[in-house]
């Protein structure tokens, strides 16, 4: 598998972990000028975006530690976006999804829930 694929292959991962635990996808690769968000997903309470890193098993760089404070700005400032032109009276939430992948094989999904927020950014939701 190629980069894009391996990327498609762990976001499909993670959406079926979505449902599993009750959220609906909303929307994947919601893109604007500068930035994307892997998928949008929301159950009852909140609006869950969510970046997923898939890496093969021993990375240099973990796929939680990929998020840096660049992307976590990018992944903000597009999710601002998409609340602004879908209003939603749901908590918005910022999480980070790690899958490690083995032979082409869901190894492991390191779900993390409000990973990160936008304390410090000057934006309100």
């Amino acid at each position: 598998m190629n980069k894009k694929q391996i990327g498609n292959f762990g976001e499909t991962a993670v959406c079926k972990y979505l449902e599993m635990h009750g959220y609906t996808i909303i929307k994947r690769n919601y893109c604007i000028r500068g930035g994307e968000i892997d998928i949008i997903a929301s159950n009852d309470e909140i609006i869950a975006f969510v970046e997923v890193k898939t890496r093969k098993k021993g990375s240099m760089i973990s796929g939680i530690e990929a998020v840096n404070t660049r992307k976590k700005t990018l992944i903000i400032k597009t999710a601002l976006d998409y609340c602004y032109k879908n209003p939603t009276e749901l908590q918005p939430r910022f999480d980070v999804a790690e899958v490690i992948i083995t032979n082409n094989r869901i190894k492991n999904i390191n779900y993390i829930s409000n990973a990160f927020d936008a304390t410090g950014y000057d934006i309100f939701f």
